[in-house]
């Protein structure tokens, strides 16, 4: 991801869970955590489709039903973005899974209605600043709810250890 955030436009293939009250578990399970960093994005969302993560194109956009996230601390937005994911779209995320999006520099949306608008396969553009969703399949639109400038920034630096180093608060990585 680079520039502002006011530049973020992510194109890509609309991969679509429109269960609710996907939780951190499904997404990335515990067992999960035990295998090096590039053996799990084989696991991500394993539960619910298995095999999946194997499908995943890089630059697929993750669209996602009522409290997507919700449960645990686990990174589950970073192993989302390890399998190719570009960014999520939910109807509503929880509060964890957006606080860990923010760290680990994973551009996120709510937007109510999305579901209706979009469907498994279509092509999306993803305004993140602006809060907008289009399909390009459909001509269809929907709008999100847009991060507040802070959190943009935020992941606009890398993440927050990112945002820390450059701001001078933590030791520039080795």
């Amino acid at each position: 991801m680079t520039g502002t955030a006011e530049e973020w436009v992510f194109t890509g293939r609309a991969r679509v869970f429109a269960e609710d009250d996907i939780n951190t578990d499904q997404i990335m399970p515990r067992r999960g955590f035990e295998l090096p960093p590039e053996e799990q994005s084989a696991l991500v969302l394993d539960s619910i489709r298995p095999g999946w993560a194997a499908t995943v194109r890089a630059g697929d956009i993750l669209i996602a039903g009522r409290r997507f996230g919700c449960g645990s601390s686990r990174p589950a937005p970073l192993v989302l973005a390890r399998t190719g994911i570009a960014a999520v779209v939910a109807e509503s995320l929880g509060d964890i899974f957006l606080r860990n999006a923010v760290a680990y520099a994973v551009p996120v949306l709510e937007c109510p209605g999305v579901l209706d608008v979009v469907a498994e396969g279509d092509d999306l553009e993803v305004r993140v600043a602006r809060g907008t969703v289009a399909n390009l399949t459909t001509g269809a639109t929907a709008e999100a709810t847009p991060l507040p400038t802070m959190l943009l920034d935020t992941i606009a630096a890398g993440g927050v250890h990112a945002l820390l180093r450059r701001d001078g608060y933590l030791a520039p990585a080795d």
